[in-house]
């Protein structure tokens, strides 16, 4: 008979980077029956074929995976300098750098030498790990106050599924808690890497493809058609003008949307920017309708957003 393989982490209130570290380690075949240890008990963790976010070791030779002890410093960038995540990494981010491009693989029926699990990689990374990682190790995403918190994160909703400071629970309810809150963390994770691989990585040859075509619009080069809405092309675009020197030169882009009525969009300054490069005039913005074709001169408009 089989020994079951055991995955330890530590027990009492969990946190999301020890749960998405299991929920991400069980994808593989190897764990994907495995059992669950939550312990601190060292001689209890010593039985687990592999441990994460407890035991005051990082030894990838032993599968040790904990990120708490005072002499650990490590970034995805100083495990691996062709990254430029610096970071600190929570288990999440360490179990993801020693088995992300496999759970890829495993995900999308790739090799792991693909391309297409290369960019993943550091895709996800960028867009949903790194997140896990400074929120458990305390980094503020600015170096002064915010205007606003973001209380809605991937972080705060696992951690919702503790209990509350004056709600009982004892160890069995708060194992099925954790449990509940691995699929949660499985979902989300299977989803952002669904979205990468079946959504945003096709769109880059729809926006590339609009960039090589782009004097067919408009004689300045500096407008891009896409043949349907809905593309996902920030990204893709403000890549692409690197990777063309064609850096800060693309003002707009325009297509249809389900109705058939077509749209303007500004092209910003970064792709998480609310600034854009060259936004439409301001006597415009928030008017709509008869008064929009009078002060544009433009026939049929409809309305321009306020912001």
């Amino acid at each position: 008979m089989m020994k079951m393989v055991r995955i330890g982490t530590h027990n009492g209130t969990f946190h999301a980077d020890e749960v998405l570290a299991c929920a991400l380690l069980k994808i593989l075949p190897k764990y994907k029956d495995s059992e669950i240890v939550r312990t601190r008990d060292p001689k209890v963790l010593e039985t687990c074929d592999i441990v994460v976010d407890v035991g005051g070791e990082f030894v990838p030779e032993k599968q040790r995976f904990d990120h708490h002890q005072k002499s650990f410093t490590h970034t995805m960038n100083s495990l691996d300098p062709k990254y430029k995540y610096e970071i600190k990494l929570s288990s999440a981010g360490l179990v993801y750098f020693h088995f992300g491009k496999e759970i890829l693989s495993t995900l999308e029926g790739k090799d792991t030498q693909d391309p297409l699990v290369e960019t993943l990689f550091t895709k996800v990374y960028e867009k949903f790990i790194q997140e896990v990682d400074g929120i458990d190790n305390g980094i503020e995403t600015h170096d002064s106050e915010g205007r606003y918190t973001i209380n809605t994160n991937f972080s705060s909703r696992i951690g919702n599924f503790n209990p509350a400071w004056n709600e009982e629970s004892d160890d069995n309810d708060q194992m099925k808690r954790f449990e509940k809150a691995m699929v949660q963390a499985d979902s989300e994770f299977r989803d952002k890497v669904h979205f990468y691989a079946r959504s945003w990585w096709p769109a880059r040859k729809i926006v590339a493809d609009a960039i090589e075509q782009r004097f067919d619009v408009h004689p300045s080069g500096q407008v891009l058609e896409f043949k349907q809405g809905g593309v996902p092309w920030k990204e893709h675009l403000l890549q692409l003008e690197v990777e063309q020197g064609l850096e800060g030169q693309l003002y707009y882009v325009i297509y249809t949307d389900q109705s058939g009525k077509w749209r303007v969009q500004c092209v910003p300054v970064s792709s998480t920017a609310f600034q854009n490069r060259l936004s439409l005039p301001e006597n415009w913005r928030g008017v709509r309708d008869a008064e929009l074709e009078k002060l544009s001169g433009i026939p049929g408009c409809i309305f321009v957003h306020a912001s």
